[in-house]
């Protein structure tokens, strides 16, 4: 598996490892309420071992199939996380997931990092469709895809139970690979 995917001069995508786990715990910790509105596995980060644990899982998984977990680093700093899941390489499918610290935002980081990784996995996965599910209420994040080129499906009512509780729906966008060959 590949470890380093090269997006631009200042954004770097590296493999997951376990070396990574304060920068995320911390960036998870200090940005709370920022990441835990959409993101629901901030509410149960409370210790580092938490994301110790979600680190290890990424490293087991990956030896058994085709997800993989990419750190983002925008001029050598930690960014956020993006990565593959629920690869389903009989069928050809993937989906993108990713989430991006706050003072990281609206600098084109996560529109190029997603296109990198959606060539990834046609090119060096033989994936044909790549999915991205984003809350319906998630502007900047739907945005992505959108500017990509995807294609908007439908909505996964109830997709996703967000922290306290609470169910949102989900905007399901795909992009064949043919689709990209094209644009």
């Amino acid at each position: 598996m590949i470890k380093i995917i090269h997006v631009s001069e200042n954004i770097l995508l590296k493999q997951l490892e376990h070396s990574d786990a304060d920068d995320i715990f911390h960036t998870i910790i200090n940005q709370q309420k920022y990441l835990g509105k959409w993101l629901p596995f901030v509410e149960f980060t409370l210790e580092i071992e938490d994301t110790k644990k979600y680190i290890q899982s990424i490293v087991d998984s990956q030896k058994e199939n085709c997800d993989c977990v990419f750190v983002i680093r925008f001029k050598d700093e930690f960014a956020g996380l993006i990565g593959l899941k629920g690869t389903d390489k009989p069928n050809k499918k993937t989906e993108i997931g990713y989430w991006l610290s706050e003072p990281f935002q609206k600098n084109g980081i996560m529109t190029a990092s997603v296109r990198s990784l959606v060539q990834f996995a046609y090119n060096n996965l033989d994936i044909n469709r790549v999915q991205i599910k984003c809350a319906v209420g998630n502007i900047p994040s739907k945005n992505i895809p959108k500017r990509l080129g995807f294609e908007l499906e439908g909505i996964e009512r109830d997709g996703e139970l967000l922290s306290g509780g609470i169910f949102t729906d989900l905007e399901v966008y795909s992009k064949l690979k043919n689709e990209s060959e094209k644009s």
